[in-house]
């Protein structure tokens, strides 16, 4: 069983590892490397809470209820952009600096919530 700290340190590993691939003009990489940091991100705060988080229903359900537990529903738009990233890494559709603006609301995503934790 992975633990909260260890999601984060995910979380934040997969952060630099998407902006090492914008460097790299590697825009689907970078694009799931941010979904993947949001979402380690998610885990680490349903693990605390004891919900379950290991699918993307219940990553959204943990989203949602972390909006309403902290009257936040900035909490749900930064993790659209993650699930943009997500999608990005299927369809190739977004341009570089989509992708980048994206990430920054990843880590934005990231902040927030660990800042709540």
């Amino acid at each position: 069983m992975v633990t909260v700290e260890e999601h984060i340190v995910t979380s934040r590993d997969f952060l630099a590892k998407a902006e090492q691939y914008v460097v790299e003009e590697d825009l689907l990489q970078a694009s799931e490397k941010g979904w993947d940091a949001a979402a380690h991100m998610v885990k680490a705060m349903a693990e605390t809470r004891g919900w379950r988080h290991d699918g993307h229903r219940q990553l959204y359900q943990a989203v949602n209820w972390l909006a309403q537990e902290f009257d936040d529903r900035g909490i749900r738009v930064l993790f659209n952009s993650a699930a943009a990233l997500h999608v990005n890494f299927y369809e190739n559709w977004m341009p570089l600096e989509m992708v980048n603006e994206s990430l920054g609301q990843v880590k934005d995503f990231l902040d927030r919530l660990e800042g709540l934790r």
